[in-house]
């Protein structure tokens, strides 16, 4: 079996080197959009698992009753590491407390104010979550017709050459057929998984971003009661 595969490795490796040089280049840029995909596809799996256990353990943290502004003071201090809800938790807090020193200030001012910012940080995270996500969906819509052009193109060159011959049998334009249809399965190859990794991925950061509104909500609630609370103290 180990033979016959090394065998067929090198069958297909000859019908690459034998085609015509228009579908060799087709098989070119399949090859380095798949080689691009699947880097992305890998980096964007961290980048979905790190987003979801960052996601638990700051909530964890947040609604068992920790000090926000201790939590603040401890974030603040290596804020371009953050991410996430930390990133908005951050911009919203240090926004309420800028607002809060101010005096005369209204509260639905404060409250808009803060809005405002944790949705300026929200947007640079969905920004991150989806980035290189468009790129999965090019490869994955246009590879197969990148390989079935240089099908095509191949086809045309084996019957051309078929053409030509004086006693032309099946045998001679095979080769010509097979070398044009390994561009149609590359493209397939380098389709298939970008595809699925674009619906995994785009729903996977749907889902995180949806916690993140979730918590900007609840996090803006708190804030609100918070600043009636001050006023009316006042």
């Amino acid at each position: 079996m180990r033979i016959a595969a090394s065998h067929k490795g090198v069958a297909l490796w000859s019908m690459v080197l034998h085609a015509s040089p228009v579908v060799q280049l087709m098989m070119l840029i399949l090859l380095a959009a798949s080689v691009a995909s699947w880097t992305m596809i890998f980096r964007k799996w961290f980048i979905m698992k790190n987003a979801y256990r960052e996601a638990d353990r700051f909530e964890d943290r947040f609604w068992k009753g920790a000090n926000v502004n201790q939590m603040y003071a401890e974030l603040s201090r290596d804020e371009d590491q953050l991410s996430g809800m930390a990133s908005v938790f951050v911009a919203g807090f240090r926004e309420y407390m800028r607002f809060e020193k101010q005096r005369g200030m209204q509260p639905m001012n404060i409250l808009d104010g803060v809005q405002r910012a944790m949705r300026v940080a929200l947007s640079r995270e969905v920004e991150f979550l989806e980035t290189n996500l468009s790129f999965l969906a090019t490869v994955g819509s246009t590879s197969p017709y990148i390989g079935l052009f240089g099908t095509v193109w191949g086809i045309m060159a084996a019957f051309q050459s078929f053409g030509q011959m004086q006693q032309a049998t099946l045998a001679h334009v095979a080769p010509g057929i097979s070398e044009a249809l390994v561009a149609t399965a590359m493209g397939l190859f380098a389709a298939i998984p970008a595809v699925i990794a674009y619906n995994r991925y785009a729903d996977d950061a749907d889902r995180i971003v949806s916690r993140y509104e979730i918590f900007l909500e609840e996090f803006a609630s708190v804030l609100q009661r918070q600043v009636f609370v001050a006023k009316a103290g006042t």
